[in-house]
């Protein structure tokens, strides 16, 4: 009998590791996420509407419209995403699309946004856009499986939708954005076991159109000229950069404190945005860059867990899509910060300020941990943990009673 106990306990515990780590890391992310807005950017907010509360109370409203989503996406069923990934899809196009009506909102020479009418808010549509892609190719990926060795069952429908996802995406000049939808594409056709000889020529063709795209434009040749041109002060396109770096140096190991950044100070732009690694350096030293990369590594050891365990290969495809999308733009956001790749503009997942990119991360991750539920072996394991919990409030009730 005991035996058969601590068998049973083996086959639970692993089986729910994977919702563990992934809820777990999200959760944390988020909570040092709105944390570290609040510090960020009180004196921005306190220059904009002379109260430092401003951006603090935009992404905790933010968070808490997306804990509610994650929840109710974590608990639908798998084979309902499959039935709904063609109808996200078209809605994501469709509101992709809206960047070319009146209801389009642009900013430092991007249109990534639009306008929802009565309400004045914007929303950036190809935040969504990434997870019904990902979703959509899982499910499009899985039933072509056996024919994936054929460049023309990859090439229809998977890449000649993904390309109008990453065209529509590129009319609005959001190179960033971009890249990070090419890297969804990239994570489902990994993990759909599309030969890898195709992505070598993949990345020479989008090497060829990402460098027409920065030849085209004298602000893309500047920010790449600041990082890999050898001659960078702040005058110029560097000033970010090398104020994101000046944050990450004066923090040490332990950093300057929370709360006493000096770089929020007007002089680092966006910091807390697409800079905000640079603030948690500075504030909080290399100790919580390390966290924040130990959260990261944590999520990604989950996701990997759901890829390797799942036997759906609707489920592995979605969940490589997705891993691919949430760590390929913290190592964009991240190589940005520490000067190893240029400006580009996408934010930290699950850290950086931002309404869309929130809400839609946790949605995301609101059916990765719906699929990790779907584990072999997950349900039970996660009924009994509810049972453990409920029966050990009944004991310390029934004590406090007494």
């Amino acid at each position: 009998m005991r035996t058969g106990a601590r068998e049973t306990s083996a086959v639970r515990g692993p089986a729910v590791l994977s919702y563990y780590l992934v809820g777990g890391a999200v959760l944390l992310l988020l909570a040092i996420g709105v944390v570290m807005v609040l510090s960020a950017s009180s004196i921005t907010s306190i220059r904009e509407t002379g109260s430092p509360w401003g951006h603090f109370l935009n992404q905790a409203t933010f968070a808490l419209i997306g804990l509610p989503l994650m929840v109710v996406a974590s608990r639908i069923p798998v084979a309902w995403y499959r039935k709904l990934a063609w109808p996200a899809l078209g809605v994501g196009l469709l509101l992709q699309a809206l960047i070319f009506t009146p209801l389009a909102r642009g900013a430092k020479g991007n249109t990534n946004w639009i306008l929802i009418p009565g309400t004045g808010q914007t929303v950036q549509p190809s935040e969504f856009l990434k997870l019904a892609l990902a979703v959509w190719l899982g499910l499009v990926l899985a039933r072509k499986a056996h024919l994936l060795h054929r460049w023309q069952h990859v090439l229809v429908p998977g890449l000649v939708v993904a390309a109008v996802a990453i065209g529509l995406v590129l009319v609005g000049r959001d190179l960033g954005t971009a890249l990070v939808v090419a890297a969804v594409v990239a994570g489902a056709m990994f993990v759909a076991g599309v030969p890898m000889r195709w992505f070598g020529i993949a990345a020479v063709a989008g090497a060829a159109v990402v460098s027409f795209l920065v030849i085209a434009s004298p602000n893309r040749i500047q920010r790449v000229m600041a990082v890999f041109g050898g001659d960078c002060d702040e005058s110029g396109a560097c000033y970010q950069t090398l104020h994101g770096l000046y944050g990450l140096g004066t923090g040490g190991i332990s950093g300057v404190g929370l709360g006493a950044s000096r770089e929020k100070w007007a002089y680092l732009p966006e910091a807390h945005n697409d800079f905000i690694f640079a603030i948690i350096g500075e504030e909080l030293g290399l100790l919580g860059t390390l966290l924040v990369l130990g959260l990261f590594t944590v999520l990604a050891l989950g996701l990997l867990r759901i890829v390797r365990r799942h036997p759906d290969p609707f489920v592995k495809i979605t969940t490589g899509a997705i891993a691919a999308w949430i760590l390929g733009q913290a190592l964009i956001n991240i190589g940005v910060v520490i000067g190893l790749l240029p400006v580009i503009g996408v934010p930290l997942p699950l850290v950086s300020a931002g309404g869309s990119a929130l809400i839609a991360t946790l949605l995301a991750m609101g059916v990765v941990l719906a699929f990790a539920r779907d584990e072999p072996g997950a349900a039970a394991g996660l009924r009994a943990r509810r049972g453990a919990v409920r029966r050990s409030l009944a004991v310390v009730g029934g004590r406090g009673r007494g």
